[in-house]
């Protein structure tokens, strides 16, 4: 009896024991997460600092006063030791302590801090901090014109504006300081492109003179807001403002303007780069190598995607030679392509707005269908608008997203130069593309996620994004599009042009391809403008690698599709497929496929 009596006491005490060690492992787990959670919303924090310019287009409007000298080395340094410390912090958090969704947001900080350090490694961003289509300077031109994200309904919204010029300024500055280091240095934008930032300087450095020959600013970009003054505003106020921005104009930034304009169009001009890719300046090999795992987040090296891109473009000939045969066109290829390109049946409009609403019609087509494909759909309001003028002649069609909060739309921009010329042949698969279902769906359902972290629902990976959006032109006969053969062979053109890109892009930037092969090899295989195909090479040539990202991202998610569809069979739903993708905003293509093979696991036992 008392051995017994002692065996249950030994056990009872062995008991308390283990639940007191239990719930001590229940308590430093549930605390390592909680501090986890807390980290993420601190990054993300640290994140808006180091860029108020993404909090601004993230409707966060706390930091609108503020632009930081991204060209400093107080800045480089900062930017550094930010990005360094979250890695340190990493390696102190467990897996085993996060749950599902943080394991994932934890495999992606970890990227996001990587690519970050690695890209901040390079002097690229430093000594090229200029060009025709990706810098900041082209970012503040359309918040200077008082339609995008930069909000001006009070006096102190135009205070704060004004506070973030200043600080642009000495960014203006700045830069011209570091493209004459880079100069001395070997880092220098080719000669092609210098010519086309030039006339960008040239308008924002030229004002007008009334009849008094007083200095009038009422048509220059960065005077828009003074023209669109809220109802609300007094007198006194309006007049304050005008005098203050008019005298911030005249004697600070267009100067600066100007200053930058002379200096480009003379000894950066003469200094130009001959040569076309990225290898022509140090380091400039590894710098591309860099920039493709940035951009497709694959280890994939150029010569591999050289291939691919060769294999993908004669493919997709093969299907362009059937709708030729289709239409009846008795030719090459070649002559189709030139025949698609100035068929005045497909160029119809004569105004702007008429594009905009053709647009908007092909929306109103695809409606009833999209329920059948997507089970969720963004809350996050949408509109389709025209470039702005200062910088269409170098744009391509983009979409902006809507705020965070979704008071603010996404917007499909499509540039408009002359209506006339505009061709519609690939107007369906743009939208998809550009609007719905491609960026505006992925995007807003991102940000729309409560249950993802702030940092992820601003996070931007090419490879994901863009290869959501190709893949989305894909969908077009099941969303009830390209019924006309002429808009299937423009999908057919935008998936080609995508292909190109990989053959193009590898041949500039590794295999000493000049502006002039890349043009030519895409006249030969598209159907796009020739004026057009040049600002896409010049595009490539500003952004290495970020071209690379569409292809190899659409051709994943295909193969996920696929791999799912077999591995289910009866049990595959289209809609559930699309929303394992669309939850988890932009990752890394590695982790998207490990989610999805996770997803079919779970059916599958």
């Amino acid at each position: 009896m008392r051995k017994i009596l002692a065996s249950v006491i030994v056990a009872s005490l062995l008991f308390v024991s283990c639940k007191k060690e239990n719930n001590k492992s229940v308590t430093d787990t549930n605390t390592t997460s909680e501090s986890f959670d807390q980290l993420l919303k601190d990054y993300n924090e640290g994140k808006l600092l180091l860029n108020p310019i993404s909090a601004t287009f993230a409707g966060d409007n706390r930091f609108n006063d503020q632009f930081p000298n991204f060209l400093s080395d107080d800045y480089q340094t900062k930017l550094k030791a930010f990005f360094t410390s979250y890695k340190e912090k990493l390696k102190n958090i467990k897996d085993t302590d996060l749950n599902e969704s943080q394991k994932m947001s934890k495999a992606v900080l970890n990227w996001d801090c990587d690519m970050a350090l690695a890209q901040a490694s390079f002097k690229n961003d430093v000594l090229l901090p200029i060009n025709q289509m990706w810098t900041i300077n082209l970012t503040v031109g359309q918040l200077a014109s008082g339609s995008s994200a930069q909000p001006f309904e009070s006096v102190e919204d135009y205070e704060n504006w004004l506070k973030r010029l200043e600080q642009y300024n000495i960014w203006l500055q700045s830069a011209e300081a570091r493209m004459k280091e880079g100069m001395k240095n070997g880092y220098v934008l080719p000669k092609s492109l210098i010519k086309k930032v030039i006339p960008q300087f040239e308008g924002l450095s030229t004002v007008t003179k009334n009849k008094e020959g007083i200095v009038d600013l009422s048509n220059h970009l960065f005077y828009s807001p003074i023209a669109k003054f809220p109802e609300s505003f007094s007198e006194e106020e309006k007049a304050k403002l005008t005098g203050l921005y008019s005298s911030f104009l005249n004697d600070k930034l267009i100067p600066s303007f100007k200053s930058l304009y002379n200096f480009l169009s003379t000894d950066y001009l003469t200094a130009g780069r001959d040569d076309s890719g990225i290898d022509g300046v140090p380091q400039g090999k590894e710098y591309y190598q860099h920039a493709i795992k940035n951009y497709t987040t694959t280890n994939m090296t150029a010569d591999e995607i050289h291939e691919l891109g060769l294999k993908e473009v004669a493919r997709i000939l093969s299907e362009m030679e059937k709708i030729k045969e289709q239409v009846g066109f008795k030719g090459s290829l070649k002559e189709f392509f030139d025949f698609v390109r100035n068929n005045k049946e497909l160029m119809p409009y004569t105004e702007a707005s008429q594009i905009i609403d053709n647009f908007n019609a092909i929306h109103d087509k695809m409606k009833p269908q999209l329920e059948k494909l997507f089970g969720n759909k963004p809350k996050t309001p949408f509109v389709v608008k025209q470039t702005e003028k200062f910088r269409e002649a170098s744009a391509s069609a983009e979409y902006n997203p809507g705020s965070l909060d979704g008071t603010r739309p996404g917007v499909f921009y499509t540039p408009i130069p002359d209506a006339s010329k505009y061709n519609v042949f690939s107007d369906e698969a743009l939208f998809l593309h550009e609007a719905i279902p491609g960026h505006h769906y992925q995007i807003s359902l991102t940000q729309e996620n409560e249950n993802l972290p702030d940092f992820r629902k601003t996070l931007w990976y090419s490879a994901y994004g863009e290869g959501w959006a190709l893949y989305t032109e894909n969908l077009g006969k099941e969303l009830g599009l390209y019924t006309d053969p002429y808009q299937y062979f423009g999908m057919l053109g935008m998936e080609m042009h995508r292909a190109i890109r990989l053959v193009v892009d590898t041949g500039l930037h590794a295999k000493g391809w000049t502006r002039e092969q890349a043009i030519q090899y895409s006249l030969d295989n598209e159907a796009e403008p020739e004026a057009s195909i040049i600002s896409e090479i010049e595009r490539y040539m500003a952004n290495p690698g970020q071209a690379l990202s569409y292809k190899i991202g659409q051709l994943k998610i295909r193969e996920l599709r696929a791999k799912a569809k077999e591995a289910l069979g009866d049990q595959f739903d289209i809609r559930e497929f699309h929303n394992q993708v669309l939850e988890t905003g932009c990752i890394p293509l590695a982790l998207l496929e490990n989610k999805i093979d996770t997803w079919i696991a779970s059916y599958q036992k």
